[in-house]
């Protein structure tokens, strides 16, 4: 990875902490299903033009939608709405150091549908991210902040099953048309739900600030982070681009703390740095540059 690639993988984890920040300010005058249902509608009008640009056709027919509305499901209208229906128990930074498990889930849905093999070193992160669960979760019962901390892994998980589903029937759609397409199958599902749970329409008109930070939901955090993504992507790999869910907590708490005035505590902090040490096990290119070290001196 060169300076550029670092930059725009800063730049992607600025954006996806922003949408925990974006969700606690929206929060304040919003119900959670309508948030997800705005965010993810504004996303979609954003990407058609886009996708109309680069000449990228509609699927045909009910046969070729359909694996768009499963990972929709999944990757969006599950996650989404566990991540705002948490963050109203939960801190944004806590919320994110939860989303940062995404990849310890995903190693063990792929491993259970047979896609990859468990070795070694994936069990040990495994295991390392699962005793951060467990810090994060000390104390008796099943308080608030139990309940959000579940929620949090819950799209963790469906993070998890999103990426399965990708690999195994969208694999050869161009990356813009998959984000596209899920978001505008993903309105759909969410203007049913919302329409029926929230029933947005009789809602007071929310404020200035919190029509602020939708729009910077839906624009920053969602459309153009999809394009930064895709871009790390192509340009570093599926590997090198996971790295940003090492620096999503770090950010979103050091944004949490400045703009919403949220705290963190001691025992949040340690399971931060006890699920970022499992990611890195997990990647196993530190292990690489201390074998490196001796022989580079």
């Amino acid at each position: 990875m060169d300076p550029r690639d670092w930059s725009l993988l800063g730049l992607l984890s600025l954006l996806w902490s922003g949408s925990f920040i974006f969700n606690g300010l929206a929060l304040k005058e919003l119900p959670p299903l309508t948030l997800v249902l705005l965010r993810i509608a504004l996303a979609a009008a954003i990407l058609l033009p886009i996708l109309r640009l680069r000449g990228l056709g509609f699927p045909k027919g009910i046969a070729g939608w359909r694996p768009y509305f499963a990972v929709a499901l999944f990757n969006n209208v599950v996650p989404f709405c566990l991540i705002v229906i948490g963050q109203t128990y939960i801190t944004s930074g806590l919320a994110a150091v939860l989303n940062a498990t995404t990849p310890l889930f995903t190693i063990a849905v792929m491993a259970a549908a047979g896609e990859e093999g468990l070795s070694a070193r994936r069990v040990a992160g495994l295991i390392v991210g699962l005793v951060g669960v467990v810090i994060l979760r000390a104390g008796p019962g099943m308080d608030g902040a139990g309940y959000g901390i579940l929620f949090g892994l819950g799209a963790s998980l469906s993070y998890g099953i999103a990426a399965l589903l990708v690999r195994r029937h969208l694999a050869n759609s161009p990356p813009l048309a998959t984000a596209t397409f899920q978001l505008c199958a993903s309105s759909v599902m969410m203007l049913v739900i919302a329409g029926v749970v929230d029933q947005p329409w009789r809602l007071p008109m929310p404020g200035l600030q919190t029509w602020l930070a939708i729009s910077a939901l839906a624009a920053l955090s969602t459309a153009f982070a999809y394009i930064v993504f895709f871009q790390v992507l192509r340009r570093s790999g599926a590997t090198n681009v996971t790295l940003v869910t090492l620096l999503i907590p770090l950010t979103t708490i050091l944004l949490g703390y400045l703009v919403l005035g949220e705290t963190i505590s001691l025992r949040e902090i340690l399971g931060a740095l006890v699920i970022g040490s499992a990611l890195l096990v997990i990647d196993g290119r530190v292990f690489n540059i201390l074998r490196l070290a001796p022989r580079a001196s």
